[in-house]
């Protein structure tokens, strides 16, 4: 039988189709654009998203069908389920006000203990408090809340539905009862019948993109933790048990798998990093590759910070910048390109390090996304991390995982054990080579000193 995955992304929506035992046979995929209307902002208009998986599907056999996508988006629909406004995205900074409102409201430490979670700009509910406030005709129209993927469903089945996974990233959502919160729906005023029915994602065939992708590679119980080296960077672990950050510096989520929830780091600027470098530079990759290899580990001082989008984990803090540091007139561009991978792996540390916090005890990382396809930069993260790292045969990330999704639905799998012990394979293992510590202790002072030079 055909399975079919698709993945609502931030810059295009992907397609797979694959076999019962994981065989890739055909992918597809379809761009859209994104709107940065202010400093801060960033929209999309879900129709984009309609005509890119009517394109996509219309380019692989048929099969059932996996969905995934991009966590946190905001699509209101009015009574007849028309889309009122273009969707407010993930990497969104505009309610910083009202995140502090919504902590205020709630309390910080019970909002922690219902969501799993502290606010966040990138967060759905921050989002209808912004348009409750700054467009009132709008919010007054809507009856229908949803997620970027589950837009795509809307239009492909005519259900109004969402996965626990993704629902896990509203700051609507009680993690650790699986169920929409009431008391945080009342608290901030917030119909609960405009929010869709909530399923198990292996009974509904879709996940919000991280935990899609920790099925893609094999991630479904405690064990290897995933590392997601996309636009964004997230470092996830999957838990027996609910368990939270008490300080909300972790994102702690329901998993794709019935029964069992994961804690997460995110950075927003990962492979996002790169792309903001390779452009800057007007360089081509391979060049800038072969140039930083020339450089040894830590590259004589120079040090990277890569919050060029604001962060999140582990400082939540939507105004943090990016800066170099340390720089010398011996640095050319592939010092500042092994500074920058570099940058973004000491990032990714601060999230395995909170998950060990929390007890998780990974002895492999299983890497994906983008980033993933530069040999220098798994060397650098495996030896950062502190932990070998493998890559799988699959490299279709979150549509494998929704593909996989797709087939214990249908019946095809027992379960999404069964499903990844028939389809995921590991491919190549890298092993940590250099020492980064002291390396790493000096990036950890790296974010309080420029937030002291920002703050005055």
């Amino acid at each position: 039988m055909v399975l079919v995955g698709l993945d609502v992304g931030t810059s295009a929506l992907k397609g797979v189709a694959i076999d019962e035992t994981g065989r890739v046979l055909a992918t597809a995929s379809a761009e859209y654009p994104l709107s940065r209307p202010q400093s801060g902002w960033s929209e999309q208009e879900p129709e984009d998203w309609w005509r890119a998986a009517e394109d996509v599907l219309g380019r692989l056999p048929e099969g059932p069908v996996g969905l995934s996508g991009q966590m946190h988006g905001l699509v209101v629909l009015d009574r007849e389920r028309r889309v009122l406004r273009p969707a407010i995205l993930w990497n969104d900074q505009r309610t910083a006000a009202e995140c502090a409102e919504i902590e205020e409201r709630v309390g910080f430490d019970r909002l922690l203990q219902l969501t799993g979670n502290r606010a966040l700009t990138g967060f759905t509910a921050p989002k209808l408090l912004w348009l409750r406030r700054h467009e009132p005709d709008r919010y007054a129209c809507i009856r229908h809340v949803l997620l970027p993927k589950d837009y795509v469903r809307l239009r492909l089945t005519g259900e109004l539905a969402v996965d626990v996974a993704d629902a896990s990233g509203t700051l609507l959502f009680d993690v650790r009862r699986r169920a929409w919160s009431e008391e945080v729906c009342a608290a901030l005023e917030i119909p609960l019948d405009w929010l869709p029915g909530v399923h198990e994602s292996t009974a509904i065939a879709g996940a919000g993109d991280q935990a899609a992708a920790a099925l893609g590679v094999g991630v479904a119980g405690p064990g290897p933790v995933s590392v997601v080296l996309g636009t964004s960077g997230v470092v996830f672990s999957a838990l027996r048990a609910y368990e939270h950050d008490r300080q909300g510096r972790l994102h702690a989520f329901c998993h794709a798998v019935p029964n069992t929830w994961h804690a997460m780091g995110v950075m927003l600027s990962a492979s996002g990093s790169a792309s903001w470098l390779r452009d800057a530079l007007a360089a081509d990759l391979e060049n800038l590759e072969r140039e930083a290899e020339r450089w040894l580990p830590g590259t004589e001082g120079l040090l990277f910070a890569p919050y060029l989008a604001g962060e999140r984990t582990p400082h939540p803090d939507p105004h943090a910048r990016g800066a170099f540091v340390g720089l010398s007139l011996r640095h050319n561009r592939g010092a500042l390109w092994r500074a920058m991978l570099e940058g973004v792996a000491y990032g990714l540390r601060d999230s395995l390090e909170l998950l060990r916090e929390l007890g998780t005890r990974p002895e492999t990382a299983r890497v994906s996304g983008g980033g993933a396809r530069s040999e220098l930069w798994l060397r650098i993260l495996a030896s950062v991390l502190g932990l070998p790292l493998e890559t799988t045969e699959s490299e279709e990330g979150s549509a494998f995982g929704a593909a996989l999704l797709a087939g214990v639905r249908a019946g095809v799998f027992r379960d999404a054990d069964d499903a990844i012990s028939r389809c995921v394979r590991p491919r190549l293992r890298i092993e940590p080579e250099w020492d980064y510590d002291d390396g790493y202790r000096r990036f950890r002072d790296l974010y309080p000193t420029l937030r002291a030079l920002e703050d005055q």
